[in-house]
């Protein structure tokens, strides 16, 4: 990794730590690929360009973030992408994600959490302020590392099931 390399991620990091401003005005362009481990959809695109989200690609986000078990769509909290775009930035790996798990229905939550402890009742994935990942070329233990020093929620780190959570909630940590 090169100089500015480094820096630019730096610059992401704390950008995003920050609710995104810093990060608006140094990053031109930010871009995303995702694929919902559930569906199967892909998607690859610029969310954010000439210091602009971009209303079709954030509608196209939120659609396959939606609840995979109802097919209901929300609006998924825009720091959040942010949040992913800085931490493939810090990490030196394109921002491609597999997504384990992003809105939840009511519904779908109850269910959940039903079946597992480890699912909260008042879940941030209802909010649209939630989303279980994984980063492809960084491993999960990284990630999440990478997103705790951000200081910028909640990062729950999945190694059996090999996913890191990322929420917007308060700062803590916590394995699963």
């Amino acid at each position: 990794m090169n100089r500015r390399h480094l820096l630019r991620g730096v610059v992401a990091l704390a950008g995003a730590a920050a609710g995104g401003p810093a990060l608006a005005t140094l990053v031109e362009v930010r871009r995303l690929a995702l694929v919902s481990t559930h569906t199967g959809e892909e998607l690859e695109l610029d969310y954010f360009q000439a210091g602009n989200y971009q209303p079709a690609a954030l509608a196209a986000l939120n659609h396959l973030l939606r609840d995979h078990r109802t097919g209901d769509v929300a609006l998924i909290d825009l720091r959040l992408f942010d949040l992913l775009h800085a931490l493939a930035v810090g990490a030196g790996c394109v921002a491609r994600y597999a997504v384990i798990s992003g809105y939840r229905s009511p519904a779908t939550n109850a269910l959940l959490h039903a079946r597992s402890s480890g699912v909260a009742q008042h879940s941030l994935h209802m909010d649209g302020l939630a989303l279980d990942v994984r980063l492809a070329g960084c491993a999960t233990s990284r990630l999440s590392g990478l997103a705790l020093g951000l200081r910028a929620g909640g990062v729950g780190y999945y190694r059996g099931s090999d996913f890191v959570h990322l929420d917007l909630g308060r700062v803590r940590s916590w394995n699963g």
